[in-house]
């Protein structure tokens, strides 16, 4: 196992800056998921760790050696691509072997065990009844164990992972994931994952860093970086359906977003009357029900725009309008209803639930 620490690591290419100026460690046996949009230098990232590329500035450090000039084999580096790569002229037993016996020598090993390693990767795996067929007879799923056993059976100090399930079904994907938090708890391997899919990114992490335009949003545990996100990026990005963000302008005392009056919240204690501030909030923290003779002060009526049935739960996008300006805000119905489009329906929202960002920075007002 390994801690990996990366310092003030940069990567240019020409005049684009792909990634700037990354700090952070990734503690020995952690599995750490690594998210961001197509683009954002997640791959480059990998890349520099498992020394398929050199940075262009910084170091890379495992255990407190520097690695950043090092060569692939000179790490110790286990990397699983999203295509698998198995060789397809090999049987899944030459698969799994061929790290094994590429090294027998250094690692003293001989044909008996290494047949014995190759069973017992195949045991963990469940993949025994496929080590004779090559990859071509094997489904996505089968193909990625034995990509995922064929690095494991390294024993690596380091786990790379550059979106091994993005190929899958969704099902499949599901059972994956969940495989490999298993593999993980067993050889406690230290990981790098990297991932578009925020959703990944909440349910496998460790922690989770939020890689954007090359550069690291937020660092922390999913529940952390759920809860209480950095910036409005981070809120926008991590979380189905995406949090609902307007802007709000504040006056004496209150809030205000269209119909929408909320109390002044310690958070916006500092910003002037007449300023505006960026306003989030979870759609599972926005209820959508009815129109009634009863409702709270702080219920809102407006016009159902769209309605996405996603059992047990039903996410409608609701238009709130006044005479100055219109709010588009989705949120959950009450259970066992079921609005049509068109429908007018009543909107409420905890001022608890609300998160205030800078509307110029980006950045989230903290509680003082």
């Amino acid at each position: 196992m390994t801690e990996v620490r990366i310092e003030g690591l940069e990567k240019r290419i020409g005049i684009a800056t792909i990634l700037h100026s990354l700090n952070l460690t990734v503690g020995d046996g952690e599995f750490f998921v690594l998210v961001g949009p197509s683009g954002c230098g997640k791959s480059t990232l990998l890349h520099l760790l498992a020394g398929l590329d050199q940075p262009t500035s910084g170091r890379i450090l495992f255990d407190g050696r520097d690695v950043t000039d090092l060569d692939p084999r000179e790490r110790d580096v286990a990397l699983v691509f999203q295509t698998y790569a198995l060789y397809p002229h090999m049987t899944v037993r030459d698969n799994l072997s061929f790290p094994l016996r590429v090294r027998k020598k250094a690692r003293r090993l001989d044909h008996t065990m290494i047949e014995d390693e190759v069973r017992r990767m195949a045991d963990v795996l469940g993949i025994n009844a496929l080590l004779d067929r090559r990859p071509q007879e094997l489904s996505g799923g089968q193909r990625q164990r034995v990509a995922l056993g064929r690095a494991l059976i390294r024993k690596p100090r380091l786990f790379l992972l550059d979106e091994p399930l993005s190929n899958l079904d969704a099902q499949l994907r599901a059972a994956m994931r969940a495989e490999l938090r298993r593999l993980h708890e067993e050889f406690k391997v230290t990981t790098v994952y990297v991932t578009h899919d925020q959703s990944e990114a909440l349910t496998m992490g460790d922690r989770l860093g939020v890689l954007h335009q090359g550069g690291l949003r937020q660092v922390g545990c999913p529940r952390e970086v759920y809860d209480r996100p950095a910036d409005v990026f981070v809120a926008a990005f991590v979380g189905y359906p995406t949090m609902n963000l307007f802007d709000a302008r504040m006056e004496e005392g209150m809030m205000t977003a269209g119909p929408l009056r909320f109390p002044l919240l310690p958070e916006a204690s500092t910003v002037a009357p007449g300023r505006t501030v960026t306003v989030g909030v979870r759609p599972e923290d926005v209820t959508v029900g009815p129109v009634t003779e009863e409702k709270t002060g702080r219920a809102v009526q407006g016009i159902v725009r769209l309605v996405e049935p996603a059992w047990p739960m039903v996410w409608v996008t609701v238009e709130l309008s006044d005479s100055d300006k219109a709010v588009t805000i989705v949120g959950v119905t009450i259970p066992g209803y079921l609005p049509k489009i068109g429908e007018a329906v009543v909107v409420e929202m905890g001022w608890e639930t609300l998160h205030l960002f800078d509307p110029i920075t980006g950045r989230r007002y903290e509680r003082p």
